[in-house]
C-alpha cells in the first residue's frame, strides 16, 4: 500500500492515504499490511528468540483483515489488528511529513 509522505493531507481530503486508494477502486477491499517494516526485515526469518516477528494489519473489511491475518501466519509471521484505516492505519503510514508511531517498528511476539 502506498504511504503519502511529503503529500499534504489536504491533497487527499484529510483522509489517510489508504482510504483514499480505497475508495478510488469501488468494490476492492483493502487491507493495509506488512508496510511497517523493510523490505530487507520481512525477508528475514520470522522466527526470533522463540516469538514471531509482527506484521499490523488495518482494514475497515473484518473479513479481508481476517484472511490476509491468516496469510501472515501461514507465513510464520504474528499478525496484530490495529482497526479501521482512519485509525490504526494512520498508525503505520507516512502522512504530510510525518511518520505513525509504529512505522519502522520490528516487534516480536511471544506467545
Amino acid at each position: 500500500m502506498t504511504n503519502a509522505y511529503g503529500v499534504p493531507p489536504e491533497e487527499l481530503g484529510g483522509q489517510p492515504s489508504s482510504k483514499f486508494i480505497a475508495q478510488a477502486f469501488s468494490g476492492a477491499r483493502l487491507v493495509k499490511g506488512f508496510n511497517h517494516l523493510i523490505a530487507a526485515t520481512l525477508d528475514q526469518d520470522p522466527a526470533v528468540k522463540g516469538g514471531r516477528r509482527v506484521v499490523f494489519l488495518a482494514s475497515d473489511d473484518d473479513d479481508a483483515a481476517a484472511h490476509i491475518g491468516t496469510l501472515a501466519e501461514n507465513l510464520g509471521l504474528s499478525p496484530i489488528r490495529l482497526g479501521g484505516l482512519s485509525e490504526g492505519g494512520l498508525l503505520v503510514q507516512a502522512r504530510g511529513n510525518s511518520w505513525g508511531h509504529l512505522i519502522f517498528k520490528d516487534l516480536v511476539k511471544f506467545d
